[in-house]
């Protein structure tokens, strides 16, 4: 039996000992996160453990007067005893193209020359970094060398446009970005050299771009400002001081979507999220020293960061990092990739797994999975088809299923079932994790009481990941979060107690939409679609999709009312995506396009989005009240051109 990871403060191995976490870590939260904090690096300790509990200008603090660096707990530490040991893998795009290890030692020695690579063009603690990169290790390698020297990453997924990469680069004030010639994601190419080319030309502030050479292409490079990374690194010192860092100095931004069109710099600082990281990771996942843990994230997301990074690095654990798909070349890479890499924790998303359900079930029984230990899904709610066939075909019905959920603000997870610890019950995230204090409110904000009751999930108390604010912009932060119902964290999603207090989180009660595990303001797309010049006004919607849990349902009224003729319409349709590419990227562009001559309107201007939502849902009759619209026979119009 694998030896477990050495034994920290409030580490759970029972439902008895989480039961006494719970109830310590609410009455004596101080005690609690105090003691889980002991086990790190510190240059100097906090002076208190946690202030502000969500106060009414929506700040809290952890770990307040404390110095360290992040970079020091996830590597420095570990190199007595875990030197030698695999700290990353990377599994490339192509299989057939050889794999690359990494001990705690060997990206110690990247880290710190990559840090020092950084200074030498000017970067200091404090400044914003922008990295484009593939899911590659000198991606992590750039996010762990900014955190040395105290500078501040935003990673922003390969995928986006060059307008969403000039809106962040704009936003979080960064003038260096880390790039790379271009990707291969599956069978596609992507020119990302050119797309930050493209986006900054509207950022002169940038002076600095790096560029991976990971694909050998023809690559232009601007006299002054673009540098080769391979270059940089030659010759370069393989040991760089880490920068001693206040506890709640930033550590990233991370932009996510909100429900006004611009999307929102989440930041996360030093000391909190490094404790959040590594307790949610080890307790969730049951982690033990040997354990290769697999979190099919892209780094560019929050759970790249967390459970991909900082989470598995913290923890001394061994994490792979992939750059591929799902069903590339075939949909058996996944449990290819397991069973090469002897793979024991699984974290990946519903959208995948409903991707795979519906390709023969050949591609599972080839491979033996047997090193499987811990299953986990994350970024949405998983129905309940798909958790069976998770827990039958890849599981073997011998592997808990932990069904996590949290959010870009949360830094973490918040609730989940502890693998082989706490209840793992189809469709039902579980119990809340210590620390995290669940309440369902009312829409008077009232909370209810109660099981087998349903309500607005809000959280009322701190904890150490908490979100600190939104770069720039800290009034946006307390608008969202803690404003609607003030003492609480708002989360934005409906949830259910069931019987047995366990939760069940039923999805967004705003205007986003959560398309594959990721999060898209209907403003955001409403403003891309807006910017075709054909479109006069559009309103967008979710709807339930079999594969991406949500998919995106655009009405659209047109310049010159609504093509005549199916060619007319799909050319027109097929402008409209492209200009949603162009403004944010192929993961946003809508699933389906209605075009229509009006859209329901209250006599106030107010577009009835609800109507819109059942409609795009397939009800046609239990629409509600339509009398209050400013022209009912729209509704009428729209049912006949449904999707």
């Amino acid at each position: 039996m694998s030896k477990p990871l050495e034994a920290k403060p409030a580490r759970i191995r029972t439902l008895e000992e989480y039961h006494a976490a719970y109830r310590q870590a609410t009455e004596d939260p101080d005690a609690y996160w105090g003691a889980a904090a002991e086990a790190f690096t510190w240059r100097k300790k906090w002076d208190t453990v946690r202030g502000g509990e969500f106060s009414p200008a929506g700040t809290s603090t952890w770990y307040a007067g404390g110095l360290l660096n992040i970079t020091e707990n996830c590597l420095d530490r570990h190199l007595a005893q875990r030197g030698n040991k695999l700290a990353l893998i990377y599994e490339p795009n192509d299989p057939h193209t050889r794999h690359l290890r990494l001990t705690y030692r060997e990206l110690y020695q990247q880290v710190c020359q990559f840090a020092n690579v950084l200074k030498n063009n000017g970067v200091q603690k404090g400044d914003r970094v922008l990295l484009y990169l593939p899911m590659m290790p000198q991606l992590a390698v750039a996010m762990l060398a900014c955190a040395r020297i105290g500078a501040i990453h935003s990673v922003v997924f390969a995928g986006f446009s060059a307008t969403a990469i000039a809106d962040r680069v704009q936003d979080a004030g960064a003038t260096v970005v880390i790039t790379a010639d271009g990707l291969n994601r599956g069978p596609k190419q992507i020119p990302v050299k050119s797309v930050v080319d493209e986006a900054l030309l509207s950022c002169p502030d940038v002076r600095r771009v790096i560029v991976l050479n990971h694909l050998d292409w023809p690559t232009h490079m601007r006299e002054g400002r673009d540098v080769w990374y391979h270059e940089e690194v030659e010759g370069v010192e393989k040991t760089c001081p880490a920068e001693a860092l206040a506890a709640e100095d930033p550590l990233f931004i991370l932009y996510t979507s909100g429900s006004t069109g611009k999307p929102k710099g989440v930041v996360h600082t030093q000391a909190g999220y490094m404790v959040w990281a590594d307790y949610t990771f080890r307790n969730v996942f049951q982690i033990e020293e040997n354990d290769v843990h697999w979190c099919t994230a892209d780094l560019g997301w929050v759970t790249g960061h967390t459970y991909c990074l900082y989470g598995p690095l913290l923890a001394g654990a061994t994490s792979l990092l992939f750059e591929g798909v799902p069903t590339y070349p075939d949909a058996g890479r996944f449990w290819e990739v397991i069973d090469k890499h002897q793979v024991t924790t699984f974290y990946t998303a519903p959208t995948a797994i409903r991707s795979l359900m519906a390709a023969p079930l050949d591609h599972v029984l080839s491979y033996s999975l047997s090193s499987l230990r811990v299953l986990g899904s994350v970024g949405e709610p998983i129905n309940e088809e798909a958790w069976h066939w998770y827990d039958l075909h890849i599981g073997k019905g011998r592997c808990p299923i932990v069904d996590t959920w949290w959010q870009t603000e949360t830094g973490g997870i918040m609730i989940s079932a502890l693998a082989d610890v706490t209840p793992s019950v189809p469709a039902r995230a579980g119990l809340p994790l210590p620390g995290v204090l669940p309440v369902l409110l009312a829409q008077d904000g009232t909370e209810i009481e109660g099981n087998d009751q349903e309500g607005y999930l809000a959280i009322k108390a701190s904890w150490p990941g908490v979100i600190r604010t939104t770069w720039g912009d800290h009034e946006r932060a307390r608008q969202t979060y803690f404003a609607p119902y003030p003492g609480y964290y708002f989360t934005g999603d409906g949830a259910r107690r069931d019987e047995n207090g366990l939760f069940r989180i039923i999805g967004r009660v705003d205007d986003v939409i959560n398309v594959s595990g990721h999060r898209f303001g209907t403003a955001e797309i409403e403003n891309a679609l807006n910017q075709n010049e054909h479109v006069v006004e559009s309103a967008v919607v979710g709807y339930p999709h079999d594969v991406k849990g949500q998919g995106i349902y655009a009405y659209i009224i047109c310049q010159h009312g609504v093509p005549a003729t199916e060619a007319e319409r799909k050319m027109f349709e097929a402008s409209i995506i492209e200009t949603v590419v162009a403004e944010i990227g192929k993961i946003a562009k809508p699933d389906k396009i209605q075009l229509v001559s009006g859209l329901p309107k209250t006599r106030s201007g107010k577009i009835m989005r609800r109507i819109l939502r059942k409609v795009a849902e397939g009800e046609t009759t239990n629409l509600g009240d339509v009398t209050t619209l400013l022209d009912p026979a729209v509704v009428d119009e729209i049912l006949a051109g449904k999707k």
